[in-house]
């Protein structure tokens, strides 16, 4: 009987071993194959049903290892698709899996932050969104873990928030600033997916736009929450703080208020929203913080999931997904005996008999089921703990064997690339038996390089484990800081408090104790006293009796008071150095104590200073995250330059035009973009830790640049040959320096030198090159043209006085450098240019009066601002008369400067009369137009212009005689040569002469399309000029007996600007 209730023990026993490893197993292959379905490349939204699997087994083992045990073995940095699906699982699980799920995913925080990088910096169409969602799942686990009051699906009651933020204003402050933080993190991740699957185009009824749109479900089901969390904890920030202080927080609330109204209404109105979520509706405009009232107004958005099932779509499984569901009860061990009841009758009765000898075995058989019961429960509980004991281990060597995981798969990666290198010497020693030697190398290498992967492993695992020393360390000390810094305050009082305490209870001893060595003194003198009594007693004691009876009493009871006072300074000699030990020991404790906390201070100390050594690598990791959003955005402005020199040379951009006012236009937004650039490079100089100026600057400088160098080279195609290649040109050299500019910045070496001062000076050609080619009739508007006459005039009279005061100079300085004929001729000429100044200054103010004449006489009631710009045809020929006279002036000193120091040409001289005479004509004709044929003014300037063209005629004299005077003419001797000689000389003069009436006849025909091209360019056209006016060798009459109005060449003189365009040399060749 005992051998048969043992067997049934083990046997149980054993069962239960058996299924317990059973449901293990069964476990791991149910969540394995939930974890590979949930996660994986299809462009597919992950299926309800096995995120529930996941998130039901981290209930069933209190935590996440079995889920991270699976998830590092997917290769998650290979497909963007699979890391979007492994996020949105995380995320899930963190949010409605077992608590204990965040500790285990705070272990591999490290793996999502390297994942978020890797994603971050490849272009993929998940990528962006792979980099945001890592973002947001640490900075989720961050926030929990620090906050673990608050639960990770944000669904927590005031009370419990109230508790968190705690009564301390700065507490408030900095949990208000982390809400923030996990407000925009989630914000960020709903922008991008919105603008992602608006830009392709995608809706939400599609596979590809629901596996972006899915996620986004726990994403407004936090945003809900902590919308409400920023509400309540900037109210009570108001309620403690000035409103001057909170303006930041403020601003960036209404930021995060209307980015999620928009998200909230965008994701309303998508379709695949609306049967999976019921989202809340925010109010029309932000709470006011500054009125305390409004938090009663205040609504807690509430977001409903509705209970209905999943969709059709997702509820078709493929052929591998026709697993069945978890069990909530194991009836395996039901229904198997069910099954087999029939067959096992029979042998029962076979074994224990008919019915009626059961009933005794059936008792025996209850009691013995009765004692297996008792054992299976002892036998569970001891399993439970086994179990306990056992996930407790595999929480610690998971821990361990994730992070050997992630070794073990770099080491894979370089084991493949020296296998890779091991096959190829392989395959070259059986085609060269020579190499052998190489071979044993590179496997000694491959050796070497496994025992230092074991190595590195090994030391990996060292740091991984005090790491997290560290880690645990650091939160604890951080928790005791504070704490030790009010015991070290409170030890501080306690120290001097002690040290009173010891002062006063040294300075009570001392004086005890001068008391009792003067009572001691005391003594003694009243012993000696005593002693001296008691010897005279002694030398009395033989005369009377009596007397030494009563001295031996006395004697005695002196005795019995000594022994009473030394028992009483015994007694306070004990006290006393019970006193100084108690002291002594105080004294010891305060020095223990101290050095303890100066120990902990040291500790401390370190620590700081570690922290500081991180902000410093966080301080630099910034600076070369600015930097390289610097170099990002000069290859994106090199881009745009590049794509815009390209379009000069592109054939299908020569039928593109523009106009000068447009170039203009962008050329002076281009110079004001270069001083924003500049501004920005010196900023980011001064603090290269925000380069948002210069990126700014630069995006803006890029854009204007490319478009001042397109609409140069569309300008140019309009232009004259010389402005278009000289347009040209500049353009390609604005891109040169602009890409130089670009190059210096994208290197540390050559940042400080960048300078845009180059491109300014290329851009400023362009600018001008713009205003030249503008058309002249617009040069003025028409409510200037009052004060421009009056300017003009003006300015033609400082410029002749100029002229006669730098003739006065030159005639000086010809008297002291030269002599004898040259300076006759020198005076001649300088003298009759001196008079043809003065007669021209006298023109001009005869002019000037009969100008205001006809002014006063034609404007009526109207000013005369109004009269000039009524007749802005003739005001425009006045202008342009004084401008060639004033530029008459200007040349003609210019080439008598020339002649006089034999640098120029007599002919220039002459030219440059002609040209004066033409201007005053131009400048009488001008003013006769408006003049009345009566008037005394009139005369007076018409005898004026004749008495300038005697004085031009003067010049042209003077000139020629001393021309001839100077010139050597050699005496023609044809005495020598003999009738051949001659004959060829002949020839050759006849030659000569031909050349010099051919080159005379290109010269006319050149001279005539320059004043065809003069007057075009001057506005008067072609048409009106008389046939022989380009073809006319001779110049015009020196000394006319009249102006003669109707000739083109006093008509109207080109405008002073375009002057120097046309220099006299090759005007007049």
């Amino acid at each position: 009987m005992n051998s048969m209730r043992r067997v049934p023990s083990r046997v149980k026993t054993k069962m239960t071993e058996t299924n317990l490893g059973a449901e293990r197993e069964h476990f791991d292959k149910q969540q394995l194959s939930s974890i590979s379905k949930a996660i994986n490349s299809n462009e597919a939204p992950v299926k309800e049903k096995h995120a529930r699997r996941i998130i039901l087994g981290t209930y069933r083992e209190k935590g996440a290892f079995t889920f991270w045990s699976y998830v590092l073995g997917i290769p998650l940095s290979s497909n963007s698709i699979l890391s979007w699906k492994f996020c949105h699982v995380l995320h899930k699980v963190l949010r409605d899996g077992h608590h204990n799920s965040l500790q285990d995913c705070m272990r591999h925080h490290g793996n999502i932050v390297e994942m978020g990088q890797l994603w971050g910096n490849l272009h993929d169409r998940y990528g962006q969104l792979v980099a945001l969602y890592s973002k947001l799942l640490c900075t989720k686990m961050e926030f929990h873990m620090k906050h673990s009051e608050i639960r990770s699906n944000l669904e927590v009651t005031d009370e419990v928030l109230e508790r968190v933020a705690g009564t301390d204003v700065n507490n408030v402050f900095q949990l208000t600033v982390k809400v923030f933080d996990y407000l925009d993190a989630e914000l960020r991740l709903a922008e991008t997916v919105i603008r992602q699957l608006n830009t392709s185009i995608a809706i939400s009824t599609t596979t590809s736009g629901q596996c972006r749109l899915s996620p986004l479900i726990q994403v407004i089901q936090d945003c809900s929450h902590l919308y409400h969390f920023t509400v309540k904890l900037l109210f009570k920030l108001h309620a403690c703080l000035p409103a001057d202080t909170l303006q930041g927080h403020r601003d960036r609330f209404h930021d995060q208020f209307h980015s999620l109204k928009t998200f909230f209404n965008k994701a309303r109105d998508m379709l695949y929203f609306k049967r999976l979520i019921q989202i809340p509706k925010l109010p029309e405009s932000p709470p006011n913080f500054l009125h305390a009232a409004s938090l009663a107004k205040h609504a807690r958005p509430v977001v409903v999931i509705p209970s209905e099932d999943e969709p059709q779509q997702q509820q078709e499984d493929d052929d591998d997904d026709d697993d069945d569901p978890e069990p909530l009860i194991n009836v395996s061990d039901v229904t198997m005996p069910s099954m087999m009841v029939p067959q096992q009758f029979d042998k029962f009765d076979q074994t224990f008999g008919p019915a009626n000898d059961r009933d005794i075995q059936i008792e025996n058989l209850q009691q013995d089921l009765e004692l297996l019961r008792a054992e299976l429960g002892r036998v569970k509980g001891e399993a439970q703990r086994y179990i306990t004991q056992l996930k407790s281990q595999i929480n610690s060597l998971e821990a361990d064997v994730e992070e050997q995981r992630v070794q073990k798969q770099r080491a894979l990666v370089e084991n493949e690339q020296l296998r890779m290198e091991l096959e190829a010497t392989r395959r070259r020693n059986a085609e060269h038996e020579s190499v052998q030697a190489t071979f044993g190398e590179a496997e000694t290498r491959a050796q070497a390089t496994e025992q230092r992967y074991t190595k590195l492993k090994e030391k990996h695992t060292e740091l991984v484990s005090s790491h997290a020393e560290l880690l645990r360390k650091s939160a604890e000390t951080l928790k005791i800081l504070s704490a030790t810094q009010e015991t070290q305050e409170e030890v501080e009082r306690t120290k001097q408090q002690l040290a009173f305490e010891v002062d006063r209870i040294k300075l009570d001893a001392d004086m005890k104790l001068e008391e009792q060595k003067f009572e001691m003194k005391k003594l003694k003198r009243d012993f000696e006293e005593k002693r001296a009594e008691a010897e005279h007693v002694k030398g009395t004691l033989q005369r009377t009796e009596k007397v030494g009876e009563q001295l031996t009493s006395s004697m005695l009871a002196l005795q019995a008071e000594k022994e009473r006072l030394m028992r009483s300074a015994s007694e306070k000699e004990a006290e006393l150095s019970s006193l100084s030990q108690a002291a002594q020991l105080q004294q010891s404790s305060l020095q223990q104590e101290r050095e303890r906390s100066t120990r902990e201070l040291g500790e401390l100390q370190g620590k700081l200073q570690e922290k500081s050594r991180r902000e410093v690598q966080l301080q630099q990791k910034l600076l070369e995250e600015q930097f390289s959003l610097l170099q990002g955005t000069v290859s994106e402005a090199e881009c745009i330059i590049q794509d815009a020199v390209a379009k000069l040379d592109d054939p299908l951009h020569i039928r593109c035009t523009s106009s000068p006012d447009y170039l203009v236009s962008r050329a002076e937004a281009t110079l004001g973009s270069i001083d924003k650039v500049k501004k920005g490079h010196s900023d980011y100089l001064t603090n290269m830790g925000d380069a948002g100026g210069l990126l700014r600057a630069l995006t803006h400088f890029s854009h204007l640049a490319a478009d001042t160098i397109i609409n140069g080279s569309a300008t140019a195609h309009l232009a004259p040959t010389d402005h278009s290649d000289r347009l040209t040109e500049n353009c390609r050299g604005c891109a040169i320096q602009s890409l130089q500019f670009l190059t210096d910045l994208k290197s540390k070496a050559s940042l400080q030198r960048a300078d845009p001062a180059s491109i300014r000076i290329v851009v400023e050609k362009i600018l001008r090159l713009g205003e030249e080619l503008r058309p002249k009739g617009m040069d003025v508007r028409q409510d200037e043209l009052g004060d421009l006459v009056d300017k003009e005039m003006a300015a033609t009279s400082a410029a002749i006085e100029k002229a006669v005061r730098r003739i006065d100079e030159m005639m000086n300085q010809a008297r002291m450098d030269t002599s004898g004929v040259k300076l006759e001729v020198n005076e001649r000429i300088l003298y009759s240019c001196t008079d043809l100044m003065k007669a021209i200054h006298l023109l001009v103010l005869t002019s000037t009066d009969l100008q205001k004449e006809i002014v006063e006489g034609g404007r009526g009631a109207a000013t005369i601002k109004e009269f000039y710009a009524r007749n802005s045809r003739w005001t425009e020929g006045l202008i342009s008369a004084s401008k060639a006279v004033g530029w008459g002036a200007t040349q003609m000193v210019e080439s008598a400067d020339k002649v006089v120091l034999h640098t120029g040409k007599y002919e220039e001289l002459i030219v440059c009369s002609h040209e004066i005479a033409a201007s005053t004509a131009q400048l009488v004709a001008s003013s006769k137009v408006k003049a009345d044929r009566n008037s005394m003014k009139l005369t007076a300037l018409q005898q004026a212009s004749r008495h300038v063209n005697e004085m031009a005629a003067n010049v042209v004299a003077s000139t020629k005689t001393g021309q001839e005077h100077l010139e050597d003419k050699d005496t023609m001797d044809f005495s020598g040569m003999s009738l051949i000689k001659l004959k060829m000389e002949e020839i050759e003069s006849q030659v000569k002469v031909l050349e010099l009436e051919n080159q005379l006849g290109n010269e006319r025909l050149r001279l005539g399309e320059l004043r065809k091209k003069h007057y075009d360019i001057a506005g008067v056209p072609a048409a009106d000029l008389s046939e022989g006016n380009g073809l006319d060798p001779s110049p015009a009459p020196v000394a006319p007996s009249s102006p003669k109005p109707s000739k083109p060449s006093v008509m109207r003189k080109p405008d002073l600007a375009q002057k120097p365009n046309l220099p006299p040399k090759n005007m007049f060749r």
